[in-house]
């Protein structure tokens, strides 16, 4: 994905200087090449497994290139709202691919989903199960479903990105026997085709044994259901989760590990189960964008307080990446046109937004740095665009692609029109006096 020339960091093909003077910074930034690679190296490892199906978590970055580029390698699609279901269907994507996730899904969004004819609803409640039940009634199609199940496992992640331990706002504990009841919930209510269940259990996670353990609760929950019910439920799907190369010490398992590992428990669980062989499903997105992704900033104010810190400002910040101010998640970064050079300070990065927790990166060792410098913030594809917000009424920053040398706009830069665009005065307020509004803000 990068190359150093002349001090100079590219990517894909494309220098990183010469993508910031064309099309502005804060800008992201990510490699075609790469989330194709991710989308094969996922169905290569799934392809010996024999009813496998590869979902993209389209929560992690989504917009209607990527959406193109995911239905052009094959996979089907995952959407957790009626906006990301839009863009897909705006698109073109094949409805029948596509899995609404979710909890708390609307009316609106539901009955959007039936009319598009989508393949499968993912069930968080009961209440979600009887609304699914009368919309489907009313229109004399059943609606297919999976149920999500929480297994009751805990992943080694941050608390606020674990959704597979009990207490959990996500799914159907299996501990407390709530899935169960769901399952015969399902089966009782009229116009609902159960096809199997799911679980996720957490985001960033760095072992194969979470997702060995999950597989073999939810295999012996199907046969549970089976005993109970008489119903052989025919699919698997167990979420995402895998996690990526953020900072040094992050050492995730390669997707080939990954599959081979499911599939390996999936085949011994379900031979001394006397289940039959369910259709297995996987969500990645993390790990199909993640190390695709790099944001591009400006170097700004460099503030020293001696013997305390160096404070690095960039013309970015929790606007365009909360995910530190979130999680405290940790980056690594490179000034873009010092790639190579020596580190000769400390600092921390901070954003320009009015928030003593506006920090990016905290004791990153650069070269000595100036104002004007890029700074590319690597392994930023996932979850930075799709959580990033207008704060402090800041424009959200442009998307290019890149490939073999070639870079194209698929998110324009928004402008300050475009901030005020939604805005409403009531007549009592009046219109105001009108001004001559400068250009700034509007490339």
């Amino acid at each position: 994905m990068f190359e150093q020339r002349n001090g100079i960091l590219f990517i894909g093909g494309c220098s990183s200087l010469d993508l910031a003077a064309s099309f502005g910074t804060p800008l992201y930034v990510m490699d075609e090449t790469v989330i194709r690679e991710n989308c094969r190296s996922y169905l290569a490892a799934f392809a010996a497994y024999p009813a496998a199906e590869v979902l993209y978590a389209s929560k992690a970055c989504m917009n209607r290139s990527i959406c193109r580029i995911i239905e052009e390698e094959g996979l089907s699609l995952d959407v957790v709202s009626g906006g990301e279901l839009h863009t897909a269907l705006a698109v073109g994507y094949p409805p029948q691919r596509i899995y609404f996730h979710g909890s708390n899904k609307t009316l609106a969004e539901m009955e959007y989903a039936l009319e598009a004819g989508i393949g499968c609803f993912v069930v968080d409640s009961g209440r979600e199960l009887n609304l699914l039940s009368g919309l489907a009634s009313r229109r004399g199609r059943a609606a297919r479903l999976l149920l999500r199940v929480t297994p009751g496992i805990e992943a080694h992640t941050h608390e606020f990105i674990r959704t597979g331990q009990l207490d959990s706002k996500f799914g159907f504990p299996l501990a407390t026997g709530q899935a169960m009841e769901a399952v015969e919930q399902a089966l009782r209510l009229p116009f609902l085709e159960l096809a199997g269940v799911h679980c996720h259990i957490g985001s960033q996670i760095l072992d194969t044994e979470p997702f060995v353990l999950a597989a073999e609760v939810m295999l012996d929950f199907l046969a549970q259901v089976r005993a109970k019910t008489g119903s052989a439920l025919t699919v698997l799907d167990l979420g995402g989760g895998l996690g990526i190369h953020y900072v040094d010490e992050d050492d995730p398992p390669t997707i080939a590990a990954y599959a081979a590992s499911i599939v390996a428990k999936v085949r011994e669980k379900t031979e001394a189960l006397g289940l039959p062989t369910p259709r297995l499903l996987v969500e990645p997105g993390r790990s199909i964008v993640g190390e695709a992704g790099v944001t591009l900033y400006s170097v700004g104010t460099i503030k020293e307080i001696p013997g305390v810190r160096t404070y690095l400002s960039v013309d970015g910040g929790m606007g365009d990446n909360p995910r530190h101010a979130l999680y405290g998640s940790r980056y690594r970064a490179l000034l873009a046109n010092k790639a190579g050079f020596a580190p000769r300070m400390r600092v921390t990065v901070a954003g320009r937004h009015c928030e003593s927790g506006d920090i990016l990166i905290r004791n990153l060792e650069l070269p000595a740095a100036a104002e004007g410098d890029i700074l590319a913030v690597l392994a930023t594809g996932a979850y930075n665009y799709s959580m990033s917000s207008n704060y402090n009424r800041f424009p959200r920053p442009a998307m290019v692609l890149v490939g073999g040398g070639r870079a194209e706009l698929i998110v324009r830069r928004e402008t300050y029109a475009d901030l005020e665009a939604l805005d409403l005065v009531p007549d009592r307020l009046g219109a105001g006096r009108p001004t001559a509004l400068p250009a700034a803000g509007e490339e």
